[in-house]
């Protein structure tokens, strides 16, 4: 399939749009809150916007947005890595093959099971799986392998992974639909970079540097019957209103092509990692400021699909841009192959980049069931089947709420009874009575309140 970014294009769409008048910015703003998405050119001039009243008001309708599409809901997994080794050479990754003084592992299926058991101990049910891309450490038959042995390995109180979702090299249809086979979750894969010129430069060598082979993938995932895909750029490596707009074209083009947009957009910023000269010292590094104006933007532009934030990011940031269109949060991460059973003082030297946010999974849930987030577990979508085009036609209207917003609040109570400290239990029993409360249809609190009950006696994995 052709490569369809063309850095003309969106460059003239950023030049044309500097300096907007406030009436068309307050016009765009109010077109966003019509839940229906706005065009390139409209991102732009949201984009190019400098007036802090203004910027203002972007962030108050990316919040709105957020709150009509997905609720106050905010869904947690974990990363998992299995193996370290890589054939790229990424200027911004500490995997990168040139790496010398990485510490490189590829765990066994007992390692794998271990660092499973850990993470369920936790309370997690969702995974996120990645590895280095390496024709014989990290082979699709070894990662298939490692998605088996994750499902299969279950603790006690009910611990077990109900979706695993995965981040891993462009393949062929035919391996993707071996992927699907291996009953995965959403497939994941960022462009790091839409702009052609810095793509070139951050990937000199591997089979990682065809940036169409890449950029292409999720059409062949959808081909191959994967029907959530999620896609992401790295903030800082190139200007980050290029950025936006790329991402906002890769998701059109899915649609387009596909019948699909993405499940998911991830806005990681770069953190510094051991010898990646990019991530110590990135290009065009993204403030505070323009980070949480490109997440709000991002969320105009493309309300329903679910937004990533990974633990890269401070607690404080974190918690601010929660309100701006995030939807799913990692937390309690590591980013090496092993890093949840080891705690050793070399285990940044297998890492992929340094964390923002070390607090433990509880530590987190506490800290977002007090602001009135509602912590989420929930894979009950996936396993129903509303998923692809069957999911966007329930959240492109809002609709979605309807099932996330009740079975939220039975994972978040299957979380709090199994696995929280007292005082992430008092708080998080505190908000789900709030939220029984709240329900205004009679039915449906009822239903709530028998479902919750169930899961205090005993019962676990009750969802609608």
């Amino acid at each position: 399939m052709r490569d369809f970014i063309d850095d003309n294009a969106i460059q003239e769409i950023l030049d044309q749009s500097v300096n907007p008048e406030k009436s068309r910015v307050r016009d765009i703003i109010g077109k966003s809150r019509e839940l229906k998405g706005l065009t390139p050119r409209e991102t732009s001039v949201l984009l190019q916007t400098e007036d802090e009243d203004l910027v203002n008001e972007i962030l108050s309708a990316a919040r709105d947005v957020k709150r009509l599409i997905y609720g106050n809901r905010l869904v947690l997994f974990a990363p998992l890595y299995i193996a370290n080794y890589c054939s790229n050479n990424c200027l911004y990754c500490g995997f990168r093959r040139d790496n010398k003084e990485l510490k490189r592992v590829a765990l066994t299926m007992d390692q794998i099971a271990n660092e499973v058991r850990a993470l369920e101990q936790e309370g997690h049910k969702r995974l996120l799986m990645l590895c280095g891309e390496h024709p014989t450490r990290s082979s699709l038959d070894y990662f298939i392998e490692a998605i088996d042995t994750a499902y299969a390995t279950k603790t006690a109180n009910g611990g077990e992974i109900r979706r695993i979702n995965v981040e891993i090299a462009p393949m062929t249809v035919a391996d993707y639909r071996r992927l699907k086979a291996a009953k995965i979750g959403t497939s994941v894969l960022f462009q790091e970079t839409y702009h052609h010129e810095t793509y070139e430069k951050m990937h000199p060598k591997g089979p990682k540097a065809d940036f169409s082979w890449r950029v292409t993938a999720m059409h062949r995932a959808q081909e191959a019957g994967i029907d959530d895909v999620g896609i992401g750029a790295l903030f800082g490596l190139y200007d980050y209103k290029y950025e936006v707009l790329g991402l906002l074209f890769h998701a059109l083009q899915l649609e387009k092509d596909c019948g699909t947009g993405p499940h998911t957009i991830s806005v990681p910023r770069l953190e510094p990692a051991l010898n990646a000269p990019a991530a110590i010292a990135p290009p065009r590094p993204v403030s505070d400021h323009d980070f949480k104006k490109l997440v709000a933007v991002i969320r105009l532009a493309v309300p329903y699909t679910g937004m990533i934030l990974s633990t890269r990011e401070t607690a404080a940031l974190r918690s601010e841009v929660f309100n701006y269109g995030i939807s799913q949060i990692s937390a309690g991460s590591r980013t090496n192959p092993g890093g949840y059973r080891e705690d050793s003082s070399e285990s940044f030297r297998a890492a992929q980049f340094n964390l923002g946010d070390t607090r433990t999974l509880d530590e987190v849930i506490g800290d977002i069931a007090r602001m009135g987030h509602i912590p989420s577990f929930c894979t009950a979508c996936y396993r129903l089947g509303r998923t692809g085009k069957d999911f966007m036609d329930l959240a492109k209207p809002g609709l979605i709420q309807k099932f996330c917003r009740t079975n939220a609040i039975l994972s978040f109570k299957e979380y709090l009874v199994g696995y929280a400290s007292p005082g992430t239990r008092k708080a998080g029993e505190e908000l789900i009575a709030k939220l029984i409360l709240d329900t205004e249809q009679v039915k449906m609190k009822s239903k709530i309140e028998d479902l919750v009950g169930r899961i205090e006696t005993g019962e676990r994995d009750l969802y609608i």
